[in-house]
């Protein structure tokens, strides 16, 4: 699972500039920009962009959409991570261009298999229990 830190561990700037990137990667991969089979046949959302601090490398968490394989999908994003770097540099305007890391975003799975052990009876009695 990803390491996420809590946002109030990054400063504004490094949050405004990983949401500028994770909109700009949606918008490329909504509108088809990329000329790539997998990726023009599957809905990928990009979850979350983390900046480091000198902002020259940003690691990004995708999720494909309707049960579409993760791992071909994501090897589809390295395949194209030259155009995708291209493109954020000349639309974020920053002195470098990020380097970008695509990974798969594991923490729908772990809110779903939190959930399933919270539905769990015995867990469902030892809540009611306290209270």
């Amino acid at each position: 699972m990803p390491k996420h830190t809590a946002p109030e561990d990054q400063s504004v700037r490094l949050l405004k500039v990983g949401e500028r990137v994770r909109h700009i990667l949606s918008e490329l991969l909504a509108r088809g920009e990329v000329h790539d089979d997998v990726l023009s046949a599957v809905t990928v959302s990009v979850t979350e962009v983390r900046m480091s601090p000198d902002l020259r490398n940003a690691k990004v968490y995708v999720k494909p959409l309707l049960g579409e394989d993760e791992g071909k999908v994501l090897k589809a994003l390295r395949t194209n991570t030259a155009f995708f770097q291209r493109e954020v540099a000349q639309r974020l305007g920053l002195k470098f261009a990020p380097k970008l890391q695509f990974r798969a975003d594991e923490s729908f799975d772990e809110a779903s298999r939190i959930e399933q052990l919270l539905d769990d009876p015995k867990v469902r009695r030892d809540i009611a229990g306290e209270e």
